[in-house]
This record gives C-alpha cells, structure tokens and sequence, in this order.
C-alpha cells in the first residue's frame, strides 16, 4: 500500500484498468466455458433427434437450451425441408448475428492494454516535472526532495507495465477462444445442415 501511494494520482486509475481487465477476463472465460460444454450434450441429443426424424422434438430442445449454437440449430430446423442450400444460407445468417456477441468486451481488453503502458508513461512525466520543478526552486535539492519524483515515475511505470502485459496475453489468449469456438460452432452447423439436407434428398 506504502508503494501504491508513493506513485501518485495516476496510481488510481491503472489499478482500475487492472480490476475491469480482470473481470472483463473472467467473464469471457466462464461464457466460453460454458458455450463449449453445452454445445457437446446439445449436439448429440439433437443430431439424434435429426437423425430419428423428430425434427419438433429437436427445435423444443434447441429453444429450451437457449445458447448460440442452439439458436443456429433452430434457424437449421426452421428450414428443413428445403434445399441444402437455402439450409445452409439460413444457418450462416443466424451463426453470423451469434458470432459477434462472442467478441464482446474483446475491444475494451485490447484498449487497455494500450492505455495501461501510456498511463504509467504518463505518471513517468509527471513525476520527472516534480523533480525538476523541485531543481528549479530549491537549486540542486537533495536527494530526498529529488527521490520523491522520481520514485512516482518509477512506480507508475512498472504499475503500467504490470497491468499492460498481462493484460496483452489475456487478450490474445480470449481472441484465439473465440476463433476456436466460431470454428467448433461452423463444424457443428454444417454437420446439421448436411442431415438435414440428406432428409430432404
């Protein structure tokens, strides 16, 4: 606490970056846990009803279920008897409008990464006015007048770097979920696009 204090102002708003980075992390995490394990039981019970036939069973299921890949299946199953086609135009309709809420806060992660670093750059700048500001009224000062600034440049800097770092890895960690999660969701779509189509045929 000693330490946080000593880096001044700005100090404050670089912890926030790190508690909303943190959260914003945490819930990402948890709706792409779940997500995936939906999707595994959802999928088998529906191709299964697909399979037998029992398409309204299926869509009863899928609007019960209420995730993302269930709202594609129900596009899929709307559109049975169709074309394989028209099946498959009216699944990548649905999977689009279902893919972008995956992304969400994905943005506000990356902006704090980049604001991060430059809160602490700033806190560098401010501190080193202190310093210079405390030459240019009391001479060359001493070294505890002097160390005071440039302590708060130091600790804003490495306070920055700290959030911004991690929060770099967090990012990039999410974004290569989401890209595996749109791929298991596009694999899962095409396979009920193909028996449904296979129905039809």
């Amino acid at each position: 606490m000693e330490i946080f204090l000593k880096g001044g102002p700005l100090m404050y708003p670089i912890l926030f970056c790190s508690v909303l980075a943190l959260a914003i992390f945490l819930e990402r995490f948890w709706t792409f846990f779940k997500v995936r394990r939906g999707s595994l039981a959802l999928v088998r019970e529906v191709e299964g009803l697909v399979i037998k036939n029992h398409l309204e069973e299926a869509l009863v299921l899928c609007q019960r279920t209420g995730s993302p890949l269930a709202r594609i299946f129900i596009g899929a199953l709307h559109s049975a008897g169709r074309s394989r086609e028209q099946i498959k135009t009216a699944v990548e309709e649905v999977g689009a409008r279902e893919a972008a809420p995956l992304e969400r806060y994905l943005g506000l992660l990356g902006t704090i990464a980049t604001i991060a670093p430059l809160l602490g750059l700033l806190g560098t700048v401010l501190g080193m006015i202190r310093a210079f500001t405390v030459i240019a009224t009391a001479g060359v000062g001493t070294p505890a007048t002097l160390g005071g600034g440039i302590s708060e440049a130091l600790i804003t800097t490495a306070a920055g770097l700290s959030v911004a770092i991690p929060t770099i890895l967090l990012h990039k960690y999410l974004t290569s979920r989401v890209d595996r999660t749109i791929l298991e969701m596009e694999e899962y779509s095409l396979r009920m696009v193909d028996l449904l189509g296979r129905q039809e045929s």
